[in-house]
Parts: C-alpha cells; sequence; structure tokens
C-alpha cells in the first residue's frame, strides 16, 4: 500500500514538472540567414557613418553574427534595424513573428554584444504596434562578449525623434515589430551583435 502512494505521489509530481515548466528564453534573431546586408535595414546621415555584414568572425552562438562598422560625429545619426514594418521588407527574418509571441511571459530584451571596450554608449531601440520607438542605453565598455540586458521597464520614449506615423502614448503597446543598434558617441569602431532574444518575466 505504501509503494502504492510513494508512486502516486511521484507520478503527480511528474505531471506536474511536465506541464509547469519554466519559460525559457525566446531567441527572436541570431543573423542565421544567407541574404547578408540585402535583408538588414540600416542607414546615417549628418556626417556619421555606418557600413554593415554579417560576419563568421566573431560569433556568440551558431555560425554568423552581426557586425557593425561605424563613424559618429555630434550632429550625425545612424541605425541598424531588424524586424518589421521597416524600409526594407526584407529585414523580417525574426524566428517567430512578432504577432505570434506570448509577450506577457516576457520581461526583457537581451542580446550578446562583442565590443572593443571604448566607452561608446550605444542605444537599442525597439518601435512597439503604434511605432513609438523606445530606447534603452548601453556601453561598449568590456572586451570580448557580454550579455546586455533592457528590461522592458527600464525603456523610455524617444524625446528626440519618433515616425511621423507614431501614435506616442509613452507606454509599450505589445508586439514589439522591430529592433535597431545605434551607436551614439562620436567616435569609431566596430561591434559585433548576435543572439537577440527575449527573457522570461521574472516571478514574484
Amino acid at each position: 500500500m505504501r509503494g502504492k502512494f510513494v508512486y502516486v505521489v511521484f507520478l503527480a509530481l511528474f505531471i506536474t514538472a511536465c506541464f509547469h515548466q519554466p519559460p525559457q528564453p525566446l531567441v527572436l534573431d541570431s543573423f542565421e540567414d544567407n541574404c547578408g546586408r540585402d535583408c538588414v535595414d540600416f542607414g546615417a546621415g549628418n556626417g556619421s557613418k555606418v557600413s554593415i555584414s554579417l560576419s563568421t568572425d566573431k560569433v556568440y552562438a551558431g555560425k554568423k553574427s552581426l557586425k557593425i562598422e561605424y563613424s559618429g560625429v555630434p550632429s550625425g545619426y545612424m541605425w541598424v534595424a531588424r524586424g518589421y514594418g521597416l524600409t526594407n521588407k526584407k529585414a523580417g527574418l525574426w524566428q517567430r513573428p512578432p504577432q505570434k509571441i506570448a509577450w506577457r511571459k516576457y520581461g526583457a530584451f537581451s542580446f550578446y554584444l562583442y565590443g572593443q571596450a571604448k566607452g561608446v554608449s550605444i542605444a537599442f531601440d525597439i518601435k512597439d504596434k503604434d511605432n513609438e520607438m523606445f530606447r534603452c542605453m548601453f556601453r561598449d565598455d568590456q572586451r570580448g562578449w557580454k550579455q546586455v540586458v533592457c528590461p522592458f521597464n527600464k525603456f523610455f520614449s524617444r524625446s528626440d525623434w519618433q515616425p511621423q506615423d507614431a501614435r506616442p502614448n509613452g507606454t509599450i503597446d505589445f508586439p514589439v515589430v522591430s529592433f535597431q543598434f545605434e551607436p551614439r558617441t562620436p567616435k569609431s569602431g566596430v561591434i559585433y551583435i548576435d543572439e537577440v532574444e527575449l527573457l522570461p518575466r521574472e516571478e514574484k
């Protein structure tokens, strides 16, 4: 009788474990496609310059990473974007489209940066369903790979610029449809980006 009871308890725990697995990170983009720079929405202006490629030299996961070579000036700007609703429609290559993501399960964006420890300030921007742009800032302060985490509640609505068709309200309205990178400090350098993913919401 005791053995049967132990078996039932074990079976119940096993079933509970199977059906209550903690959420796992969701990889959005690891830049493994074969169309290179043609599938990235990027550009620069007012004196800044940016060049991009999919590189096999510095890779965190898989076989490729996004290589960004930049030269920034104080009045300039640049962007390097992937996702949907962009000028370059080929850039919509997330591993799962925005509408099929259960956003309520996640609480942060994460990606891996291979930097040069130049102290350059870099913006990571996201665009929500109403085309409002939100920003999270980080620095290139380490040589080699490091993980950068941007919790949803640390993003702020951009006050310097918004798309003409944006409907800003200061709140991220899901789904997020694109992300982009922009080195902000007026310097020149090279960074690599890999494994852009969503991290599960922390349980309280």
